[in-house]
């Protein structure tokens, strides 16, 4: 396959006010892409429409909504094909988590945890596969995490979540192989994103923490290679490989070792949305 010709894109951007969604924006408008910005926080979405339509010329369209409802993806396709706008791409970064105990966690953020990370990705992916597959370079990135490769203790369903991210998309790449549509899940270890600024969360296990734009650059480039993978790592890597090598007993133990070592005495909210 060529390189992405994002002129021709007009990409779907979830989770798009703050960190790797903000920057996945800003570097696919420096490639050409227009754009639908959505997340809860609709001034900062306005912010960056402005910042991104000054800069480069480029058509943005901010939609302020919580995509952990129910028929989500269905509901923002329906909306925004009745304005005109087709969509020829999707980024799925909307999540979030939480650092705690299992046993300590809040089952209604639990649920809402499972939703947006888990629902609300598998509902805007169906809802748009038949159009980004019909689009003659469709592009699907789903933001999974280097947690996914292992369990990880005190951030259990959280990992579980970004597992499942993992598989699925995995699992689409083959399914569309082909097609013309490019699919990949990008797995993050420790980024510096607003969470680690608030939070003084030190929950890196050992990585060594990447900028949001190492990490979207990395993931765009990937989809550029002739023959680009299901998944990257874009950094951590070390960690992925012991997931993949050592037996499940001891790689669990790792990382509750790891976690213990760093975990901050109050649990925390990670998120990317």
């Amino acid at each position: 396959m060529s390189k992405i010709d994002y002129h021709r894109q007009t990409v779907i951007v979830t989770g798009a006010s703050s960190g790797l969604g903000a920057e996945f924006a800003r570097q696919l408008a420096r490639r050409g892409a227009n754009l639908v910005l959505v997340a809860r926080r609709a001034d900062r979405l306005q912010s960056l429409a402005a910042e991104l339509t000054r800069a480069h010329g480029v058509t943005v369209t901010t939609v302020a909504r919580d995509l952990g409802r129910p028929d989500a993806g269905r509901t923002l396709r329906t909306e925004l094909e009745s304005r005109g706008i087709h969509a020829t791409g999707l980024v799925n970064n909307a999540g979030f988590g939480t650092h705690d105990a299992f046993t300590a966690e809040d089952p209604d953020r639990l649920q809402s945890m499972i939703a947006l990370n888990v629902s609300a990705l598998v509902d805007l992916s169906h809802a748009y596969i038949d159009p980004l597959t019909s689009a003659d370079t469709g592009v699907l990135i789903n933001v999974a995490s280097l947690l996914g490769f292992q369990p990880t203790p005190y951030m259990s369903a959280y990992g579980a979540t970004k597992a499942f991210v993992l598989n699925f998309t995995e699992s689409l790449w083959e399914e569309t192989r082909g097609t013309g549509l490019r699919v990949l899940a990008v797995c993050p270890g420790a980024t510096r994103t607003e969470f680690y600024d608030v939070a003084g969360s030190s929950a890196d296990y050992g990585t060594k923490r990447a900028t949001p734009e190492q990490v979207v650059t990395i993931a765009l480039d990937t989809l550029d290679r002739r023959s680009a993978p299901p998944s990257v790592v874009t950094n951590g890597r070390s960690l992925a490989l012991l997931g993949r090598l050592l037996p499940r007993r001891s790689m669990v133990r790792l990382m509750g070792w790891m976690d213990r070592r760093q975990r901050p005495q109050h649990p925390v909210a990670l998120t990317n949305s």
